[in-house]
């Protein structure tokens, strides 16, 4: 269920990006609060990609953004190669950001439609460099052509004048432009077709390979997860379930909320039997006034007094496998040796 703990996060020189105690919050009207991130911690080592998944609303995004700053976390730290980006002045931070770079959801939006192509993706290097025109074209044409768009047709185009997945392909080439070593993938094929989406996937594979990228990869599909994250992180109302192992977490969730996810996300065989066991309980709680102690109890058909008290902590399950639960799942709890 929704908890805290630090007991997932690896005490490991690889580790590029640490993010602990990381509170994010939006005001509301009458003097309310918006909790949409309330202590999340967690790591991304240096090559491994990360996913995010969740229900809408739950702070997938926000903790993304707060890991490069967009905007600043609340309270909490955010430590990059071992500096606490929460700690730089602007002129620092503003450096750093070089090294983290984000894709955005709407790939049409994203981009300002009212500047060709070249130039859109050119604009990082007007700002860092190389100065001159030539080098910035040449640079321009390579990064256009790793992501499968023909730069001498795209140049001089605008962005209405691409479907989705090519605009993403666009975004994506913005993006790697000044060499990032972490890029924040926002939902980045939720908006396209699904034989697009497995293009955009693949080639993100690829330019990982290529370019020893670092990814924190957000998206409402869990096989889109599942296929191309290292480590996934469950997250529900502002707080982390359960961390894992990307097989693991799907082979065996130890949390009920995450198996209520696999759950939903259906099967494509006609002859496989529906699981009726699993019903959601009520509504999703206002992040204006989260439950008390674990978050999630409102729904859960295992909830108890100690749930409805108590915030649970994570808890090691199996190697690299961790759940914050009173009662995870009796058959991961009981292969593990944990009480529930």
């Amino acid at each position: 269920m929704a908890g805290g703990g630090k007991a997932h996060l690896r005490p490991n020189e690889d580790v590029l990006i640490s993010a602990q105690d990381v509170v994010v919050e939006f005001p509301a009207s009458r003097g309310r609060v918006v909790k949409a991130v309330s202590g999340i911690s967690l790591d991304v080592k240096e090559g491994e990609t990360l996913g995010l998944v969740g229900e809408s609303g739950c702070g997938k995004s926000t903790t993304a953004k707060a890991l490069i700053q967009l905007p600043p976390p609340d309270s909490g730290t955010v430590h990059y190669k071992g500096e606490d980006l929460t700690q730089l002045d602007a002129e620092s931070l503003r450096q750093a950001r070089t090294d983290l770079q984000i894709i955005f959801q709407d790939p049409i939006s994203s981009l300002n439609p009212r500047r060709r192509i070249g130039d859109v993706v050119a604009e990082p290097l007007k700002v860092w460099g190389p100065s001159d025109s030539a080098s910035q074209v040449e640079k321009v044409n390579a990064m256009l052509e790793a992501v499968g768009i023909n730069p001498d047709e795209a140049r001089d185009k605008r962005p209405h004048e691409f479907s989705g997945g090519q605009c993403q392909r666009i975004s994506i080439a913005r993006a790697l432009i000044l060499n990032p070593q972490v890029i924040i993938c926002d939902e980045p094929v939720s908006a396209l077709d699904v034989s697009v989406q497995a293009q955009i996937l693949n080639m993100l594979e690829d330019l990982k390979a290529e370019y020893g990228l670092t990814l924190v990869f957000i998206a409402h599909d869990l096989a889109v997860v599942k296929n191309i994250s290292d480590r996934v992180a469950v997250m529900y109302l502002g707080k982390l379930c359960e961390v894992s192992e990307s097989n693991a977490l799907y082979d065996s969730p130890a949390h009920p909320y995450t198996e209520l996810l696999l759950n939903s996300s259906p099967t494509p065989d006609p002859d496989v039997a529906l699981r009726t066991d699993l019903v959601e309980q009520g509504d999703v709680p206002s992040p204006i006034d989260p439950p008390t102690g674990c978050r999630f109890h409102t729904r859960c058909a295992y909830a108890s007094d100690r749930c409805k008290d108590e915030e649970p902590q994570m808890q090691k399950i199996s190697d690299d496998h961790y759940v914050a639960c009173h009662h995870p799942l009796a058959s991961v709890a009981k292969s593990a040796g944990v009480s529930v």
